[in-house]
Formats: C-alpha cells, sequence, structure tokens
C-alpha cells in the first residue's frame, strides 16, 4: 500500500472511529421541578446546562416530586430533580450528579439540604460573595445519608 493510500485510510477509520463514539454518546436529561416562586432554581438549571446536562423544567410541583421520587422532607430544598433513576435534591453540583451516573450506588439520590451560599446557583453577586461550606450527600434507600462530597 502507498503512503498516500495508507493515510487515507488511517483517516477514515479514525473519523469513522470519532463518528461512532460521538453518536454514542447519550444526551442526558434532567427533569427539574421548581418550588414555588423560587428565583435561585434558573440559575441552577443554568450550571447544569453548562455542564452538559439538558433540562426538562416545569414550574412548581418541587414538594410531589421529592415525595414521588423517595427523597425524604428533611433533605428538602427548593427544587427536586430526576436523572437516571435518581432523585436530586437542592443545588447539587453538575459535577457529582455526573458522578453519580457513573458510580451508580444503590442510593435514592443526592441533596444539598436547604440553600447554601456558594452552591450552583446560590454563587451570584446577590448572595454576598461569601460562599457557606456544604456538603452534598447520598441519601440512601434506608432515609440515611452520607456525605458524598464536602465543598468549603
Amino acid at each position: 500500500m502507498n503512503p498516500s493510500r495508507r493515510e487515507l485510510m488511517v483517516s477514515l477509520a479514525l473519523a469513522a472511529a470519532a463518528m461512532s463514539s460521538h453518536a454514542a454518546a447519550p444526551k442526558l436529561v434532567i427533569d427539574v421541578w421548581t418550588g414555588p416562586s423560587c428565583s435561585c432554581c434558573r440559575d441552577w438549571v443554568k450550571h447544569l446546562w453548562a455542564n452538559g446536562l439538558r433540562t426538562q423544567v416545569h414550574d412548581g410541583g418541587n414538594s410531589d416530586a421529592r415525595e414521588r421520587l423517595g427523597m425524604p422532607l428533611r433533605y428538602g430544598a427548593c427544587h427536586t430533580a430526576a436523572i437516571g433513576g435518581y432523585a436530586i435534591e437542592g443545588h447539587v453540583p453538575a459535577r457529582e450528579i455526573l458522578r453519580l451516573l457513573k458510580e451508580r450506588p444503590a442510593a435514592v439520590g443526592l441533596s444539598v439540604p436547604a440553600m447554601p451560599r456558594g452552591s450552583p446557583g446560590m454563587d451570584g453577586p446577590a448572595y454576598g460573595q461569601q460562599p457557606d461550606p456544604y456538603d452534598v450527600l447520598l441519601v440512601l434507600r434506608d432515609g440515611s445519608a452520607r456525605v458524598y462530597q464536602s465543598y468549603s
């Protein structure tokens, strides 16, 4: 095989491999139910988009969604989401959602209870630019939780 033909064959093989791996990458979609009159939910949704997660936003209904998904009320926040069979409660960073989907632990999902300043969606100028330390909790099926990731 002459060098130019070999280069063409290698190029075609690489292009085909790139196209098949790109086509196989699923578009992740996360359903988000917001709390009544909550403004930070939209900023969290923007954070998700910026990190490759596509959203389907439902205005209102987060309390019903939290109950339906089995997320205990004590881990509640202003919005509830669902992706890949997991509940996501509150201002959970996209990085931890993607990690959850990769690791697939036996759990209800993740929660950042309350609304800590500095978490995604609570990190803009309106929140004083002074972040609070917070934990992302892995909520287990028995209702208990453990720290999945700490942010300070």
